[in-house]
């Protein structure tokens, strides 16, 4: 079974058409989020087309983080928060 770690993954772009192309390339990965914040489960692999395909994509004034999230912890949401959860499937293309 392949191993998948959530991550966080954001951006601060300052042009609108980047800024776009990098919403529509994280949110392929992205299992929930908001505007230029996503939660995504990445297997190892993902992850480096995730940082490579930004990469060809930012530029120095641009931002781009992405973060692990340590599995051990429990998850407390609030508000209308949903718990990040690995779905049963993955559709991959």
């Amino acid at each position: 079974m392949v191993h998948r770690s959530l991550y966080i993954a954001a951006y601060d772009i300052s042009d609108p058409r980047r800024l776009r192309q990098a919403h529509r390339e994280l949110k392929a990965y992205a299992c929930g989020g908001q505007k230029s914040l996503f939660e995504c489960f990445l297997t190892a692999g993902e992850r480096r087309r995730l940082l490579a395909s930004m990469q060809a994509l930012i530029q120095p004034e641009d931002r781009f983080l992405i973060v692990r999230l340590d599995p051990r912890p429990e998850i407390i949401a609030l508000g209308r928060a949903v718990a990040p959860s690995d779905p049963p499937f993955f559709y991959v293309e």
